[in-house]
C-alpha cells in the first residue's frame, strides 16, 4: 500500500467512521485488514483500497469499518460509572421523574452488549424501587456484527470472567455449553439498533441518563465538540452524561460541566445555572435549596 494510498484510507475510514489513524498505525492497519481483502478475492492492500472506491461495494466498505472499529468491552467495565449509575444518576431519576416513573438510557458504543447489560443487571437489583417504572435501555454502535452478537447475549466464560460478579452471573445467566446466555427478561430490557454517531440520533428521543465511553478519544476535536453538542441537545437539563476515564469535555464544549468529584460524570452546564439561581432565591426567601426535581448540581455545589 503506497502512502497516498494509505492517505484514501485514512480519509475514508474518517469519513464513514469518524475514525482518525495516525502515520504509525500502518501496521495495525495491515493485520485486520488483509483477511478482508483476502476474503473478498483481492491480493493486497492496494486492491482493497482501490475497491473501497468503486460503486456499490458497500459491503466492503462495511467490513473495513467494521475491521478498523475497536469493540473492546466487558461487565462492570472500570465499575466506578455503575457506582455512580446505582448511588448518584439513579436516586436523582427516582426522585425527578417520580411524577412520570419512567427512565430513558442510551448507550452509545453498546458493542457486544455487556454495557447496557450491565445496566439492565444494576436496574433489577433495584427491586421494589423500580415497582411500577418504565425503563427504555437504548444500545446503538456502528458495527452489525457486535450487535447480533449482543442480541443473542451469548458469552464465553472469559468473557463473564472479565468484571461479573459471582453471583450476578449464577443470578442471571445459564450455562450452555462452554458458553452463557444472559436471561431473557434482561435481554427484553435493551433494545439495540445500529447507528453512526456521525449522523443525526435525534430521531432516538431524549434520555435521562447517556453512556459515551471510550468513544470520543478515536476522533479529532472537531468532531468530539460537534458530538458533544448534539448529546446535550439529547437530554433534559438535569440529564447525565458518562464518558470514558480518559476523556473530558473541557476545551471541546461549554455545553456540559464536571459533576464535582464524580470522574466521568458530566451535566449540562444550564443544570449547574439552575442549582445556583435556585439556591439564591430559597436562601434569599429564607427557605430550604432542596426541590423534588432539582438538577444534582444543586446538592453538590458548583465548585470545578
Amino acid at each position: 500500500m503506497t502512502p497516498n494510498e494509505f492517505e484514501n484510507l485514512k480519509k475514508f475510514l474518517k469519513d464513514r467512521s469518524g475514525l482518525v489513524l495516525s502515520n504509525d498505525k500502518q501496521y495495525l492497519v495491515e493485520s485486520r485488514l488483509l483477511p478482508i481483502a483476502r476474503t473478498a478475492g483481492m491480493d493486497n492492500l492496494s486492491a482493497l483500497v482501490q475497491g473501497l472506491q468503486k460503486p456499490g461495494n458497500r459491503q466492503l466498505q462495511e467490513d473495513v469499518v467494521e475491521a478498523m472499529t475497536t469493540n473492546e468491552s466487558f461487565f462492570f467495565r472500570d465499575k466506578t460509572p455503575f457506582d455512580h449509575f446505582k448511588e448518584i444518576m439513579m436516586p436523582h431519576v427516582l426522585e425527578a421523574r417520580s411524577s412520570t416513573r419512567s427512565v430513558k438510557i442510551w448507550c452509545a458504543a453498546a458493542s457486544t452488549g455487556q454495557e447496557p447489560y450491565s445496566l439492565s443487571i444494576c436496574l433489577k437489583e433495584m427491586g421494589p424501587k423500580m415497582a411500577g417504572w418504565r425503563t427504555r435501555i437504548v444500545g446503538t454502535d456502528l458495527s452489525t456484527e457486535v450487535l447480533e452478537k449482543a442480541k443473542a447475549g451469548i458469552y464465553s466464560q472469559f468473557e463473564v470472567q472479565r468484571g461479573l460478579p459471582i453471583q450476578l452471573l449464577l443470578k442471571y445467566f445459564e450455562q450452555k455449553g462452554d458458553m452463557w446466555q444472559i436471561d431473557a427478561g434482561i435481554r427484553a430490557m435493551v433494545e439495540l439498533r445500529k447507528l453512526n454517531l456521525l449522523e443525526s440520533f435525534s430521531h432516538l428521543g431524549e434520555f435521562d441518563i447517556i453512556f459515551c465511553r471510550n468513544v470520543l478519544i478515536y476522533f479529532d476535536q472537531p468532531t468530539k465538540s460537534e458530538i458533544l453538542g448534539r448529546l446535550a441537545k439529547a437530554m433534559p437539563v438535569d440529564g447525565f452524561l458518562v464518558l470514558g476515564a480518559a476523556e473530558t469535555v473541557v476545551g471541546l464544549t461549554d455545553a456540559f460541566k464536571p459533576v464535582p468529584g464524580k470522574r466521568g460524570l458530566f451535566q449540562r452546564k444550564e443544570a449547574f445555572a439552575a442549582s445556583t439561581t435556585g439556591s439564591a432565591k430559597t436562601a434569599a426567601a429564607g427557605g430550604s435549596a432542596t426541590t423534588p426535581a432539582r438538577p444534582l448540581a444543586a446538592g453538590l455545589g458548583t465548585r470545578a
